[in-house]
């Protein structure tokens, strides 16, 4: 693994043909090959799969997990897959900086897990002290005697491949032309950035010329359009296509009809690009017009990853269109695309739409595979997980509970998914007030997790947190801050500071510190997380808006009103322009603003504010959803803050006396309903009825 033009390829290949002599080399096409050739490879005793960009031979239907294991596993033979990745697509394959709950990571689950067999050997663009020392003894080759002069500012093969020189070629081509003996090349130039950009977007396969050519001129007429004075179509691809420094080209052509960019100009513009600079929406929508199903999903993938959920919908469902039609509604392929477009709808909050497909592909899935296998049962966790969402908990627990009593019989009391479906039903269960019944299942999967796969695991120190997250809810929180604590502690030494892991436990451990009413602190961590995120993700990707809204509830409880009126309103603007109004994140920033308002002392602004956000709560979720109840509680409040008791009291005994018949009359909620109405009463002088 290292940066285009590090010498991956060439290191690779001159290690195998130096220590596997009489190996079968196998090496499959595309991701299409890659059955074929798995299956020759574990009918070959000594063999090399050899799978150069691996990112094209990873996702759905190309190598996973299971064919790693189909390839190596068993005695007798002397296999080897060899692979050769760029640094950027081993981020993007393994980044889950936008989702961090379960669902959101299953999305591209296959091609990380398929990573986590692998042994990396990282080569470094730069070479090192001894490396140049080498490369010295070798100054008779002209090519290495020139590149050795530049090897401070650029590597070895990085300059033999002609990295540097291309680069300077497509930046400067977009000139103007304006002297005929020098003419510049500013369409070539925006073909390339077109091509670049489709590269970026996830759009692993040869790039159509069709698709370069529809979606080239947006970045003409953002350098300047018609003023460069643009060459002809036909001379614009003569000179992107032209070998330079041999065989290299800036587009290289695949056949008539299909180019590959560059893989150096790739990484050099995703690394000059800013956090939240990403692909414009319409060079997306554009090449999912015209991809095929695989690309479809690495672009759906990665949009869902910088948390533009629209555009992970449009590819999600432009996969799950185009398998439906070729292999049917019941093809495995088909079925994960679909499973992806229900994350993501789940992910928009469209939450109905969400179950509908949980529930349809949980039922082809039984249907066709039995009701206890893992996919099935998979499947059933992910349908469990929107019935939660949606306020439905008896019947997610019941879900929770189903996966969790069939993987523990057929895998095992210890096994991941065991382990998995053990914390989604322990959430669950905190979810319905049940905290000491939740607090033992996480108790358990921690103990088992720190056993079997150590106390520094990622999945063990998950466990840990959500631990500590049901103490906090208990009211323990002397000992949820130990727990968050120690979490983000060995987070950020094993991870790192930045790392999105650490980043939710530093999260985790402001709130707590919020709750204990050590506020500066908190406020302190808040905004570090914030303006990590801001710098690395963007300010408007749904990490950094989370972080935002968490600052601005310090900021209300510090008493710091205008600010917080601000962070809040901030919040609210991007996720209704980005999520729309109606989504749940949206809503929870418009239900923060009302309560600002509230406390600056503006209860007819505050009022309509929270009567907004009940409304569409009580439309989109349901009267008796969790969140339509704590909005209509917040709007008896203001509603006794403007001195309208009658109204505050019918509004403080309805959420009453629901929770008390959906959750029970010793939830929490209830609890908190029951002192709310008492003391609405207390102001009316009448007896607590309740």
């Amino acid at each position: 693994m290292g940066d285009s033009t590090a010498g991956k390829s060439r290191a690779a290949y001159e290690a195998m043909r130096a220590t596997l002599p009489g190996h079968v080399l196998i090496a499959p096409r595309d991701r299409a090959a890659i059955p074929a050739a798995l299956a020759q490879a574990a009918g070959t005793k000594k063999c090399v799969l050899w799978l150069n960009d691996l990112e094209q031979h990873l996702g759905t239907g190309g190598l996973t997990r299971t064919g790693v294991a189909k390839v190596l596993g068993g005695s007798g033979h002397h296999r080897v897959i060899l692979a050769t990745l760029r640094a950027a697509e081993q981020a993007r394959l393994t980044d889950s900086t936008a989702i961090q709950d379960e669902a959101g990571r299953v999305a591209s689950s296959e091609a990380r897990e398929a990573l986590e067999q692998a042994h990396t050997l990282r080569l470094e663009r730069i070479f090192s002290t001894a490396e140049l020392a080498r490369a010295e003894t070798c100054e008779w080759d002209p090519r290495i005697a020139d590149a050795l002069p530049h090897a401070d500012t650029y590597g070895i093969a990085e300059y033999l491949a002609a990295g540097p020189d291309l680069l300077r070629d497509w930046l400067d081509a977009f000139s103007p032309n304006t002297d005929p003996n020098a003419p510049t090349h500013p369409r070539a130039a925006a073909l390339i950035a077109a091509a670049i950009d489709i590269r970026r977007a996830g759009h692993t396969a040869p790039l159509p010329r069709r698709l370069v050519q529809v979606t080239h001129e947006h970045y003409l007429t953002q350098r300047g359009g018609a003023r460069l004075r643009p060459e002809p179509l036909q001379h614009a691809w003569d000179w992107a296509t032209r070998p330079r420094r041999a065989t290299t080209a800036l587009l290289q052509p695949e056949d008539d009809d299909c180019v590959h960019v560059f893989d150096y100009l790739t990484d050099v513009v995703q690394r000059q690009s800013a956090p939240g600079e990403h692909v414009p929406d319409d060079t997306i929508r554009t090449t999912l017009s015209e991809c095929a199903a695989d690309d479809a999903d690495q672009i759906a993938a990665t949009a869902y990853d910088q948390g533009r959920f629209h555009l992970a919908e449009n590819g999600w469902r432009t996969a799950h269109r185009a398998r439906k039609a070729t292999s049917g509604p019941e093809h495995p392929r088909t079925l994960i695309s679909r499973n992806n477009l229900a994350l993501v709808l789940r992910a928009l909050g469209r939450l109905e739409e969400a179950e509908r497909e949980h529930r349809a592909v949980h039922d082809i899935y039984a249907r066709v595979l039995g009701p206890e296998h893992p996919d099935t049962l998979t499947s059933r966790n992910d349908l469990a997980r929107v019935l939660q969402d949606l306020g439905r908990l008896e019947e997610a627990e019941r879900g929770h509970r189903a996966a969790l009593d069939i993987r523990a019989r057929v895998l095992g009391a210890e096994h991941p998914d065991t382990l998995t479906s053990r914390n989604d039903l322990a959430r669950v269960l905190q979810a319905l007030g049940r905290l000491e019944e939740a607090e033992r299942g996480h108790r358990a999967a921690l103990d088992i997790r720190a056993r079997m796969l150590g106390a520094e695991h990622p999945d063990t120190l998950t466990s840990r947190s959500n631990l500590a997250r049901v103490l906090q809810a208990l009211g323990r929180l002397e000992e949820a801050e130990r727990e968050h604590r120690a979490v983000h502690d060995t987070r950020a030494r094993v991870l790192g500071p930045e790392h999105p892991d650490t980043l939710i436990s530093r999260n985790n451990l402001a709130r707590a510190l919020q709750d204990l009413g050590r506020l500066e602190e908190a406020e302190r961590e808040h905004r570090a997380v914030h303006d990590i995120y801001a710098r690395v993700l963007g300010p408007e990707h749904p990490r950094t808006l989370i972080s935002r809204s968490n600052l601005a509830s310090v900021l209300r409880a510090l008493g710091r009103l205008e600010e917080a009126e601000r962070e809040n309103r901030a919040a609210l603007d991007i996720r209704a322009r980005v999520l729309g109004p109606e989504h749940p994140d949206a809503l929870i920033s418009r239900n923060n603003l009302a309560l600002v308002l509230r406390a600056l002392g503006r209860l007819e602004e505050a009022e309509r504010e929270h009567r907004a956000v009940h409304d569409i709560y009580a439309r989109v979720l349901g009267p008796e959803h969790p969140h339509t109840l704590t909005s209509r509680n917040n709007l008896a409040r203001v509603l006794q803050a403007l001195g309208r008791l009658e109204e505050a009291e019918r509004e403080h005994r309805a959420v009453h006396d629901i929770r008390a018949r959906v959750l029970g009359p010793e939830h929490p909620r209830t609890l908190i309903s029951r002192n709310n109405l008492a003391s609405l009463l207390a102001e009316l002088e009448r007896p607590n009825d309740s």
